[in-house]
């Protein structure tokens, strides 16, 4: 019998494939802009943010496969680079509790999620494998845990297989949450070694020198070479003390190749709410504020 060599998880770089990243024009922030021109925000919420390239989000979606294939196929048809978050995983946002649900059980996960990879295909792409699910651990039964960790393994071989021209980084939380040691072990367990790498800092401010000495710490216990990305979206001024949409933050730099990590990325959305929370208190999740964004373009 002949056995073939498994193939690579990467058959070429999505960044060589593409001629810089894909700017979404119906991104939240662009939307917002576009429909309320007359209002005084409107053009530097579109010039600071809207114009920028953003990740754009992928939850619960029956017909996850053409809607994935339909934005990586506009991407593609500009010779852009998308990124894009998979979102959807059982007990999401264990923690927080705000952006709470995702898929309603494992095996509805896993149709999702290979739905998902099979709409990108051999398409340029870059994907961030479920935010904070690794971090929130401890807001996890051990049974919840061990499903989380076989769904996620899951989903990385789904990336591999199916998704050859993708840079896929499972979310390795950021610098103030899990210790390093602790991250390497989860995303270990869940297979990275599958995909790129990982992502540190989504929708969090911690700089980006310290999401990269993080970074580089979990890279120390994993005990291999691997990459990473940072969400630098809103990490101009660093962190607070507070997730929830803490007032004085700032917009990091913008989306670029390299810059201390493989990429810096705009993965969470600047003007997006965290929550009704902080200097949002009325604004639910995923829910855009032209106030939030203002307040982040001059990090007030």
């Amino acid at each position: 019998m002949l056995l073939l060599p498994v193939p690579s998880a990467v058959a070429a770089s999505p960044i060589d494939l593409t001629s810089g990243f894909y700017v979404n024009p119906n991104s939240a922030p662009a939307t917002w802009a576009r429909n309320n021109s007359g209002d005084s925000r409107a053009a530097r919420i579109q010039s600071s943010i809207g114009a920028k390239p953003i990740a754009r989000w992928f939850g619960n979606d029956s017909n996850i496969g053409s809607t994935v294939a339909n934005y990586t196929g506009a991407a593609d048809g500009q010779d852009k680079l998308p990124v894009l978050v998979a979102y959807n995983i059982p007990n999401r946002d264990a923690c927080g509790g705000h952006s709470g649900g995702g898929a309603g059980s494992a095996a509805a996960y896993r149709t999702w999620v290979s739905s998902f990879a099979a709409g990108i295909g051999t398409k340029p792409a870059v994907v961030i494998i479920e935010p904070d699910a690794l971090a929130a651990y401890d807001c996890l039964t051990q049974a919840q845990r061990t499903e989380m960790a076989g769904l996620l393994k899951y989903a990385t071989e789904q990336f591999k297989a199916k998704a050859p021209n993708t840079y896929a980084y499972l979310d390795g939380g950021n610098a103030g949450w899990v210790s390093p040691s602790t991250i390497a072990f989860r995303l270990n367990e869940a297979g990275v070694q599958n995909v790129r790498g990982f992502s540190v800092n989504v929708s969090n401010f911690y700089t980006t020198s310290q999401s990269t000495s993080y970074a580089n710490s979990v890279i120390g216990y994993l005990g291999y070479t691997t990459r990473f990305v940072v969400d630098t979206s809103r990490n101009g001024n660093g962190h607070n003390g507070s997730w929830c949409n803490p007032p004085g933050r700032r917009l990091g730099v913008a989306p670029q190749v390299g810059g201390g990590a493989e990429m810096l990325l705009w993965v969470k959305t600047p003007g997006v709410s965290d929550g009704p929370c902080g200097i949002a208190p009325s604004t639910p999740a995923g829910t855009f504020n032209p106030d939030l964004a203002v307040r982040l373009i001059d990090g007030v």
